[in-house]
């Protein structure tokens, strides 16, 4: 039975006629978009000749660029080197301010850090000058004192909420530990 198909018939591309006609149209219009430069043609003693003869081919003097574009190029020139000047100082005085910036932060680092020295010196003074005998029950006192129970929470600090709460617990009630 037959449907209709011809498998057998090669398929056209579409794509490669559209070219091919397009290509056969404009055969002759890239010949007179570009005229030939003029060049010498040297006929040798190869091409069976014995004169030499020069011929050129005749080519258009190129155009001269109109005013208005000579005077637009010139303008351009000069805003963009005045455009690239500014720009220079502009980066100038973003490297000053950032140096500056970046010594204060350099300062007020190492304030903090002497500042933070000064505070655990102080409490290590503190800390060493108490007694240390454990008497019986005030041991979660003395863990209570090391802790800090401060709720804020620093952004770079775990969640210590928990374990706050728990050992607040042990000091107000205690566990007795027996000793062996």
């Amino acid at each position: 039975m037959d449907f209709g198909d011809n498998f057998e018939q090669q398929e056209i591309d579409p794509a490669a006629e559209f070219l091919a006609r397009e290509q056969s149209a404009l055969a002759g219009l890239e010949d007179d978009l570009n005229p030939p430069a003029a060049v010498p043609q040297v006929k040798t003693e190869e091409d069976d000749s014995n004169d030499f003869e020069i011929s050129y081919r005749s080519a258009k003097p190129p155009m001269e660029e109109p005013e208005k574009i000579k005077k637009w190029r010139e303008d351009q020139k000069t805003r963009l080197e005045e455009k690239d000047r500014e720009e220079e100082k502009k980066k100038e005085e973003l490297k000053v301010q950032a140096k500056k910036e970046l010594e204060d932060w350099y300062k007020q680092h190492e304030e903090s850090i002497t500042k933070t020295k000064s505070s655990n010196r102080n409490a290590e003074k503190n800390f060493v000058a108490e007694p240390t005998e454990i008497e019986p029950g005030t041991e979660w006192e003395r863990i209570a004192k090391l802790c800090d129970f401060n709720p804020k929470a620093s952004k770079t600090s775990r969640d210590v909420s928990r374990m706050r709460s728990i050992i607040l617990q042990l000091k107000q009630n205690p566990v007795a530990i027996k000793r062996v």
